[in-house]
C-alpha cells in the first residue's frame, strides 16, 4: 500500500481505537498491524504528536510483564476530533467508491 496513503489513515485508526479503550503504545501497533501493515515507528511520533495537541492524556500503569506502561486516553477534544475525522472519511470513501464504481449518473459514452 502506499505510504503517502497509509500515513493519512493511521492517526483516523489511532483516535478509532482509543475512543474504545486506553491503549498503550505497542498495544496500539499491534491492533492496527492486525489489519493494516505499518511499521512501530510511525505510531509513536503521531502519538507524541496528538497528545501535544491536546487530543489525549497518558498516564502509567504497572505491568506484571515490566515497568509501568504509558496508556493514551482520548480527550473530549479528541473524541470530538475523532468524530469530525470518521465523517471526513466516509464522505470521502463513500465519493471515491461513486468515482471507481462509476455512477448511475455518468453518461455512457
Amino acid at each position: 500500500m502506499n505510504i503517502q496513503f497509509k500515513k493519512g489513515v493511521l492517526e483516523l485508526c489511532v483516535l478509532a481505537l482509543l475512543k474504545r479503550q486506553d491503549f498503550y503504545g505497542y498495544e496500539l501497533v499491534h491492533r492496527i498491524s492486525e489489519n493494516i501493515t505499518i511499521a512501530e515507528g510511525t505510531i509513536y511520533p503521531l502519538l507524541r504528536r496528538l497528545t501535544l495537541e491536546g487530543y489525549f492524556t497518558t498516564y502509567l500503569q504497572e505491568s506484571a510483564e515490566g515497568p509501568p506502561r504509558k496508556y493514551y486516553r482520548l480527550t473530549e477534544k479528541g473524541k470530538e476530533y475523532a468524530r469530525e475525522l470518521e465523517e471526513e472519511w466516509n464522505l470521502f470513501v463513500e465519493g471515491v467508491n461513486r468515482i471507481i464504481g462509476g455512477s448511475e449518473n455518468d453518461e455512457e459514452k
